[in-house]
């Protein structure tokens, strides 16, 4: 079909998507994009968030921590460092994502406080701000993390 795009989703463990899909919404790095069949090609990184998938009808979310999207004439991959369908992010899981990041941020913290250098430091607090606003979005809370 001339209306959609091949879409394959996988993460260091599994391979969590692979279909023919309308639209794929992505947490991009400089800002959400939509990508749909003939999108021009681009390579571009993720932040943490939710990636939306319209296919058959259907719309699939997963929640994925960062990675890297490359969209091409046949259609876009994407390579998470972390991705779980939605429905499979319990409240266990995201804490321990969102600590992952806090550690992250405290280690970047430390680093920058040693060396004066603050971008690190914003990037991480970025991270960090992304992964707590997932929690908003599918209904999870965690603790006020520390920043």
């Amino acid at each position: 079909m001339a209306d959609t795009m091949q879409f394959d989703l996988v993460s260091p463990e599994r391979r969590l998507a692979s279909v023919e899909a309308s639209e794929v919404q992505i947490p991009g790095s400089n800002g959400d994009m939509t990508v749909m069949a003939n999108h021009a090609p681009v390579i571009t990184t993720l932040r943490p968030g939710i990636l939306r998938v319209a296919h058959g009808g259907e719309t699939d979310e997963y929640v994925v921590s960062g990675g890297f999207a490359e969209i091409t004439s046949e259609g876009l991959s994407v390579l998470a460092e972390k991705a779980l369908p939605r429905q499979e992010v319990t409240q266990e899981e995201y804490e321990a994502m969102v600590a992952e990041a806090q550690a992250a941020y405290d280690a970047k913290k430390e680093a920058a406080q040693k060396e004066n250098l603050p971008g690190p430091v914003d990037e991480a607090a970025k991270l960090l701000s992304d992964m707590v606003a997932i929690g908003d979005h599918i209904g999870l809370s965690t603790k006020q993390p520390n920043l």
